[in-house]
């Protein structure tokens, strides 16, 4: 439980709590208290449909469409990636597939430098170098560095420098070819400076589309100080030695958990936990415009948040009518607050004494907006609360490899809820466990815009009808189907280019 004061993450600004919905909070809480020590049990801690299990993990198999890698490297491909942990995944996988279409050697992706996120850290740091270049080795030529007589080229000046504003954003692969390769084939090495999302989903031909999946769920490899921090951050969440999942064994390697800790009560059997990917910070929010409840001083720091990091937003503002924050919410365009995500936990009828471990844990806010959270739902932890100091030491000031830790405890998790389905980590983290969770990583993703009308009605709903309401809407989210036609390959990787089903 969240009860280290010192080491508790959750924001720097103490306030007074905020509760937008006070009486439904009231009922999740004697429904709760009532619900407490009766055997009946959320059925969300499953997968609904057996539809899952059916599809198979198959993007690393060999068949009639492999691809061959070409006698004759068109020339060499760099990439610097911006972003966080998350993002920087995603562009690494969107350059094996973009160094296959113009039959280019890759260098091993650089990582750009953020003030926004202040991380140095470098491929090696996070992922294993070695790993990714032996998976990949039998279709894309890899390199960790430019051959030396390139080194001294001007890239800028012989205008093979490529920006975000040369491409555009789910860029086809005709415009890779019609724009890249001739600049590749004339100066033998291109650099794509900030490459993100800028390979859309579709229309890419199928061997494109499984080089992008063997990529994100079998190349890349935490390197092994994340992955054995991350192994005892698992095992002291579960407080058990769990029985191995395809999760455990992709995300730890061979530090998954090893003899079992002594269990509080082993009458009640092995312990689950629920993790939750709560965005709830500063920038996000104050982006949004929306208005979460916390009067006139939230308003004016959230303004001046806006004008000191925004500045085109500002600029956007000032020649377009202003949307009622009431609009945006109704809508569902605002971030999720800590209250909504408990009210939504307590009405799939999780008990309260259910473990929870907290993603990211920077909350706008602090303790105050916790708070009603952690009123309902106590036995709350961070990776700050279970790791100790000295063993959190190597990763501090590392962002992308804290973040790293995040994704290894929520993608292994019984389940897994996100706030905020936009969200690269919710995306990946979700998509990684339908790729390896066979059917039973259940993962709950609210829709906001119908969440909002639910909780218009805060002051007559009752509880029996909200709970029908909110788990209506989190079934309709657990659907089980292809992946439709320009929809993430990371976040729904059932298609055939990344996984087989077998009936």
């Amino acid at each position: 439980m969240c009860t280290k004061e010192d080491r508790t993450t959750y924001g720097n600004k103490e306030k007074s709590p905020v509760q937008m919905y006070s009486r439904l909070l009231n009922l999740a809480s004697s429904a709760l208290a009532e619900k407490e020590f009766k055997p009946v049990k959320s059925n969300f801690w499953e997968e609904p449909c057996q539809k899952a299990s059916v599809w198979k993990p198959c993007a690393d198999k060999k068949n009639s469409e492999k691809i061959e890698k070409p006698e004759k490297s068109n020339g060499y491909i760099m990439i610097s990636a911006n972003g966080g942990l998350n993002q920087q995944r995603v562009a690494i996988c969107n350059a094996v597939a973009l160094a296959s279409l113009l039959n280019a050697t890759l260098v091993l992706p650089r990582f750009l430098y953020s003030n926004v996120w202040k991380d140095p850290s470098q491929f090696g740091d996070i992922y294993q170098e070695e790993y990714f270049m032996k998976v990949m080795k039998d279709t894309i030529n890899i390199v960790k560095e430019l051959p030396s007589h390139f080194k001294s080229i001007d890239i800028e000046a012989i205008g093979s420098l490529i920006t975000d504003a040369d491409i555009t954003k789910e860029a086809k692969p005709i415009d890779y070819l019609e724009k890249v390769l001739p600049l590749l084939l004339r100066n033998g090495v291109v650099h794509f400076l900030g490459f993100g999302n800028r390979l859309g989903f579709d229309p890419v031909p199928s061997t494109l589309q499984k080089l992008r999946c063997k990529c994100n769920f079998h190349a890349l490899k935490f390197v092994p100080k994340i992955q054995q921090a991350g192994s005892l951050l698992i095992r002291r969440i579960r407080k058990y030695d769990a029985a191995h999942s395809m999760l455990d064994k992709q995300l730890l390697g061979e530090f998954m958990p090893g003899n079992p800790l002594k269990m509080n009560d082993p009458t009640t059997g092995p312990p689950r936990y629920l993790a939750l990917h709560l965005r709830f910070e500063e920038d996000m929010i104050a982006y949004s415009l929306c208005d979460f409840g916390g009067g006139e001083d939230e308003k004016r720091e959230l303004k001046a948040y806006r004008e000191s990091h925004f500045p085109l937003l500002i600029e956007r503002l000032k020649n377009t009518k202003p949307i009622a924050p009431s609009e945006l919410r109704k809508s569902g365009r605002c971030p999720l607050t800590p209250e909504e995500a408990a009210l939504v936990l307590a009405g799939l009828g999780f008990k309260r004494g259910t473990y929870i471990y907290l993603a990211g844990s920077h909350i706008y806010g602090g303790k105050s907006r916790m708070h009603p959270f952690t009123s309902l739902y106590p036995n709350l932890v961070t990776k700050e609360t279970l790791l100790t100091p000295s063993e959190l030491a190597p990763f501090m000031n590392f962002s992308s490899q804290l973040a790293a830790l995040d994704f290894i405890a929520c993608a292994t998790s019984d389940v897994f809820a996100m706030t905020d389905s936009g969200s690269q980590l919710s995306s990946l983290v979700s998509g990684f466990r339908t790729y390896y969770g066979g059917g039973h990583a259940p993962t709950l993703r609210p829709n906001k815009r119908r969440l909002a009308a639910i909780l218009s009605e805060n002051s007559t709903i009752e509880w029996n009808s909200f709970e029908d309401r909110v788990r209506k809407m989190i079934e309709e989210g657990q659907r089980v189907g292809v992946r439709g036609f320009g929809r993430s390959i990371y976040r729904q990787p059932r298609c055939p280019e990344c996984m087989c089903k077998f009936q």
